[in-house]
């Protein structure tokens, strides 16, 4: 394995042990220690990476993308372009729904929106946007979204309404289920970039 690879499993251990305790135990009461346990590494590890547990609370974007890639290897090619859009949404929002704190969630965003520069979310290089806008560009080519709308409209649209779904769980106080948001909502939001084969 090549350093980069060995150094990103380290890292990425660590931002899913952290998530996984942040869910069950809550943020105030997961340590460092707790961390580094749970995810099999040292301290000197967590160290090299994060300067304190408050810094893993801006790594969600790290931590979904590694989801992303996890999704992505159980895609079938022949899959209707606009149904893997689908897909990806219902798995995220079930994993969501059920690993990441919804407190913590709506406390992420708040600190998002309050701060200064560009927020990691958003970043078009994050795994997240390069495979949303392969299957887009792919769907297009078949016929399967539509071709008349660019690609980075599609996919922004996309994750617009993704942020939508989990706002609107979190204002809800998680009354209802994100993924019945998803299975429900999403298709109907999505509709308009179907393509008409």
């Amino acid at each position: 394995m090549e350093k980069t690879e060995e150094k990103r499993s380290v890292k990425s251990r660590i931002i899913a042990a952290a998530w996984e305790l942040f869910r069950d135990k809550g943020f105030a009461g997961t340590t460092v220690d707790d961390i580094i346990e749970k995810s099999g590494t040292s301290k000197g590890s967590f160290y090299y990476y994060f300067s304190a547990k408050d810094e893993l609370l801006n790594t969600l974007a790290d931590m979904l993308d590694d989801y992303y890639g996890e999704l992505e290897k159980k895609l079938d090619p022949g899959t209707d372009c606009f149904e893997k859009l689908l897909y990806l949404n219902r798995e995220m929002h079930d994993m969501m729904e059920k690993n990441v704190s919804m407190e913590l969630l709506a406390s992420l965003y708040s600190t998002q929106l309050a701060a200064q520069g560009a927020s990691r979310l958003l970043n078009e290089n994050r795994k997240y946007y390069k495979l949303l806008s392969g299957i887009v560009e792919e769907g297009q080519k078949r016929g399967e979204i539509r071709a008349d709308v660019p690609i980075r409209a599609v996919v922004k649209y996309y994750s617009m309404c993704e942020r939508a779904l989990v706002t609107e769980w979190c204002l809800g106080k998680g009354s209802d289920s994100l993924g019945e948001y998803s299975r429900e909502y999403f298709p109907v939001m999505m509709e308009h970039f179907r393509g008409r084969k």
